[in-house]
This record gives structure tokens, C-alpha cells and sequence, in this order.
């Protein structure tokens, strides 16, 4: 691999400053570093911008629906029967157990957006809830949760990232932080694979070489529902 090419020196050492880089090529970007002045120049650069970045962004508490939602996934409600109960209880324990799992399900099905088939909550690099995107068959819909402002000239382009691939392109957020981001056939069908969602800042217009080219200002694993 030639890491004398400028783009690949910038995308390494942003990749390394944002913590994403795996940990064979952690190392071996590293030991670079130790004979490579400029590229630690290029690392410092990057480390500086995303200082700057996250400086300027008020901490927020985590809404409290968000919370809500985390807990429901992870703490499971666990009924509890008395053992050598009568038969008659036994009925009452089983109706009630019943009751408890439609109860369940139908405050699954509300809770649910009806056609919503993955979810990901993307955060910054301290670790701030940012941005949540939900997956629907053919689109996606994006909601901001803190998101840093961009100058006119930029744009923030979100990315897809398969295990052991190369990021692909999902297109530009909304101006807005909340909108719609259309899929393509070969967008859908790449959702169904695991992957890791990213979002990088850009010229406007988006990434003129098809990868990243600016800092990955929030990441996330996308989870199916």
C-alpha cells in the first residue's frame, strides 16, 4: 500500500483520530507515525478539528423517551410464580401470565413504527446521542438529536460501512438535521448485512472521490427491530 498518496494519509489518520480504525491497523498506522513527521502533523490536525468540533456542542440530557426505550430492550419485565400452588391458582398465574404477554405484544406493536425494519443511534465522539435513523424498505428516515451546525459550504454525508468493507455511500443528510434519505436497490439490500453507520463531514455536494474525505463526526451499529 503506498502511504505516500495524500487522500489515503488523510483517510488513515482520520479514521485514527476518530477511534475507528481495527487494531491490526491501529498498530501498524502507529508505528508510521514513529518515522512520519507529517503524518503526525495530519493526525494533530484532525485531532484539533474534532476538538473543535465537539467543544462547541453543548451537553444535553439524553431525552427521557430514549432512556425509556433502552430499558425496555435490555431489562425484560420477569414473571414470577409461587411454587405448589393449588390448581385453581395455577389457572389464575397462567391467565395472568397470558394477559401479561398480549399486554406485551400490543405495547410492542404501538411502540413500533409500523414498517420500521432496523434502527441505529448514531453519537459523537464523546459519546452523545446525535442523530437517530430509522431504516424503512426503500428509505430512511433521520432525526437529530444534537447535531453540531455546519457552514453553508459543508454537508454532512452518511455513510454505510459492512464489516471488513469499504464505506458506502447513503447520501447527504437534510439541511435540517430531519428529513427523508431515499435507498437504491443495492442500498436496501446492504442494510440487511451488519453494519456500522457513519456520518462524515464534507465539501458541499458530498465527497468528490466516493469515501470519506472529512472527519466521521458520529457513528453507530445499525440493529435490526
Amino acid at each position: 500500500m503506498n502511504y505516500q498518496t495524500t487522500a489515503l494519509r488523510r483517510a488513515l489518520a482520520a479514521d485514527y483520530a476518530i477511534g475507528m480504525m481495527p487494531a491490526t491497523a491501529r498498530r501498524r498506522f502507529e508505528s508510521l507515525l514513529l518515522e512520519d513527521a507529517a503524518l503526525r502533523a495530519e493526525l494533530g490536525q484532525w485531532q484539533d478539528a474534532l476538538a473543535s468540533l465537539t467543544g462547541t456542542v453543548p451537553e444535553r440530557p439524553v431525552p427521557e423517551p430514549v432512556w425509556a426505550g433502552i430499558k425496555a430492550r435490555i431489562e425484560p419485565q420477569v414473571l414470577h410464580v409461587p411454587a405448589k400452588k393449588p390448581f385453581w391458582m395455577n389457572v389464575r398465574v397462567l391467565a395472568a401470565a397470558c394477559a401479561v404477554v398480549v399486554a406485551l405484544f400490543v405495547g410492542v406493536l404501538y411502540q413500533r413504527d409500523i414498517g420500521v425494519e432496523y434502527n441505529a443511534t448514531l453519537v459523537s465522539a464523546s459519546q452523545q446521542p446525535a442523530l437517530q435513523i430509522k431504516a424503512f424498505a426503500d428509505h430512511l428516515q433521520v432525526e437529530p438529536l444534537a447535531l453540531a451546525a455546519v457552514a453553508p459550504t459543508r454537508a454532512l454525508e452518511l455513510w454505510a460501512i459492512p464489516t471488513g468493507g469499504k464505506p458506502v455511500s447513503l447520501g447527504l443528510l437534510p439541511t435540517t438535521g430531519k428529513g427523508r434519505i431515499s435507498l437504491s436497490k443495492a442500498q436496501q439490500t446492504l442494510l440487511n448485512t451488519p453494519l456500522t453507520l457513519a456520518v462524515s463531514l464534507e465539501p458541499q455536494g458530498g465527497s468528490p472521490t466516493g469515501q470519506p474525505t472529512g472527519p466521521v463526526l458520529y457513528q453507530g451499529q445499525l440493529a435490526s427491530l
